[in-house]
């Protein structure tokens, strides 16, 4: 009896961690019979779990939706990961979510371990999170472009872009990343045939969605995180600018958390993509860098760099130094 019951559980924590299983699968991962495997299946409805079953050689198990929610099984790595992420989310960044968070947690640590509620605590304890400005997401439009990147479905959303054009886009999602505070898909825009980030508070999903899709060879050699970096650093601004940065590339590696764009040229010189929406503020960070540079394009920078160093020659033009006249600054 113990054993059919640890095998049960066995079994139950499988189908909720993929979405479908072939019975030889199941069979082999528990070592048993594919005929105890539908006697075990039976046995889970019985106790009020939905499985579904597709019959034919490209049928499986999943489990499936019911009235109420199932008593889930997580493994300690699982527990505690649900239970930081609660405790994050209760911080905000998901519209509306910060209360139903926090009762979460509270139930989940009440029949965590010891072992583990310990390192929850040290975690939550000793994490520092500073609220973003970004705007917040619903929960019901994460969880269905997660859903349809889970299950391979294109979607039809209406999207807002960076200058306010309102388009009707249809996309294969791959993955949601999280930023800054903002939340982005990566998907591959079917009208456009090429990969795109979309911010997620512009997406308004529609219904139904697309078909099925088969999946492709996710950029950036599948460094998702790294390809919304450098797509947020320079396509999602107003202007975007190239410079030519007189110092080896490893020296910016200080600042690769603004996701700047650096190609090595040689170990003296590289070229920086930048974006952002004022010429002027682009102008005073780039100063920022601490190495001698040219700005190759748009001519509309180097003039507002040229106008900056106007403005700071102006500031120092009447200083005069330790043991100076007045006047010999200006000399100089």
């Amino acid at each position: 009896m113990l054993e059919t019951s640890a095998r049960l559980l066995k079994l139950l924590s499988l189908l909720q961690a993929h979405r479908e299983w072939s019975g030889p699968e199941l069979a082999a991962r528990l070592s048993v019979s594919t005929r105890t495997i539908r006697n075990d299946v039976e046995r889970l409805r019985a106790l009020g779990y939905p499985v579904h079953a597709t019959p034919g050689v490209a049928g499986g198990y999943r489990l499936g939706a019911g009235a109420a929610l199932p008593p889930l099984l997580l493994d300690d790595e699982e527990a505690v990961a649900v239970a930081v992420g609660l405790g994050r989310a209760a911080g905000g960044g998901v519209e509306g979510i910060e209360e139903t968070s926090v009762r979460a947690l509270a139930k989940l640590e009440q029949v965590l371990p010891s072992r583990l509620r310990g390192r929850v605590q040290a975690l939550n304890a000793y994490t520092v999170q500073i609220p973003g400005r970004a705007p917040a997401v619903s929960p019901e439009v994460l969880t269905t472009i997660a859903n349809a990147a889970r299950d391979h479905e294109r979607l039809r959303f209406d999207y807002t872009a960076h200058a306010g054009d309102a388009t009707v886009r249809d996309v294969e999602p791959y993955r949601l990343v999280h930023r800054h505070g903002r939340w982005y898909l990566v998907g591959y825009d079917v009208e456009r045939r090429d990969w795109r980030t979309f911010r997620v508070d512009r997406i308004r999903p529609r219904v139904p969605g697309g078909p099925r899709f088969t999946p492709r060879e996710l950029p950036a050699d599948g460094n998702v995180a790294a390809y919304v970096q450098r797509g947020v650093s320079t396509a999602m601004w107003r202007h975007r600018a190239t410079l030519l940065v007189h110092a080896p590339a490893e020296r910016l590696a200080a600042l690769s958390w603004l996701g700047l764009e650096v190609e090595p040229l040689d170990g003296t010189a590289c070229r920086v993509a930048i974006g952002g929406d004022d010429l002027d503020g682009m102008a005073a960070w780039i100063g920022l860098l601490g190495a001698d540079f040219e700005v190759l394009d748009p001519p509309e920078l180097a003039e507002a760099v040229l106008r900056l160093s106007e403005r700071y020659r102006r500031a120092v033009s009447g200083r005069s130094g330790p043991g100076q006249r007045p006047d010999a600054g200006s000399r100089a």
